[in-house]
């Protein structure tokens, strides 16, 4: 842990940590961390009580820490382990924390719009939750930073550059956004947590779309 950058390592942390919190705290913390689509919606708990949910605006950054399984957490721990430090050992800390803070948030404002238009079309109530926003925008800026890097998929344990992958995850959770196919995982959230990081990264270089030049 110690060759672990200070903020890939305090995030992986402060997931872990949340993600007990969670466990022991229940539909308490879904109710007030989770990001809940606009408006106030009346929700029952595991334990029978009946509660008010709604969005409030510190969950487009909580909602990023919590998880729905175990599973579902080391999976984004992993990613932001084996992408993250690289990221953040080439940026600097700051600039690092900064970028991922901007994933999550734009991921929760694309998911946000989604989720609530779904809402008002009659779909189900639903909160979002987990890292996957921000680790998406991660492996964005690897494939962008690295873009001849070879990397190791795990299902299947296919090698390829960092570009191909993240031009194959992108095109993956677009094709299942629009389609719906796997329902319950927040598709839009990943494109849009990879949307706000290529932005920031552009504008960082001055590049397009804002029309600068060096």
């Amino acid at each position: 842990m110690d060759r672990i950058p200070p903020i890939t390592k305090a995030l992986l942390f402060a997931n872990i940590l949340v993600f007990v919190l969670q466990s022991w705290a229940g539909d308490d913390v879904l109710a007030w961390f989770a990001l809940w689509p606009a408006g106030e919606f009346p929700a029952q708990t595991g334990d029978g009580r009946l509660i008010t949910v709604g969005f409030l605006p510190w969950q487009l950054i909580s909602y990023g820490f919590l998880h729905g399984s175990f599973g579902h957490l080391f999976f984004n721990m992993l990613a932001l382990f084996m992408f993250g430090a690289a990221i953040e050992a080439h940026w600097g800390s700051r600039v690092y924390l900064i970028y991922v803070l901007t994933c999550i948030v734009g991921a929760g404002l694309v998911q946000l719009v989604v989720a609530t238009s779904a809402i008002s079309s009659g779909g189900g109530l639903y909160p979002t939750v987990g890292a996957s926003g921000g680790v998406f925008g991660v492996l964005l800026a690897f494939g962008m930073m690295f873009p001849e890097r070879r990397v190791m998929l795990l299902i299947p344990p296919i090698p390829m550059k960092a570009r191909t992958l993240v031009i194959g995850y992108g095109l993956v959770e677009l094709f299942m956004g629009v389609t719906g196919t796997q329902s319950g995982i927040a598709h839009f959230a990943h494109l849009g947590g990879m949307l706000f990081g290529f932005l920031l990264i552009q504008y960082w270089r001055r590049s397009w779309p804002f029309g600068w030049r060096r």
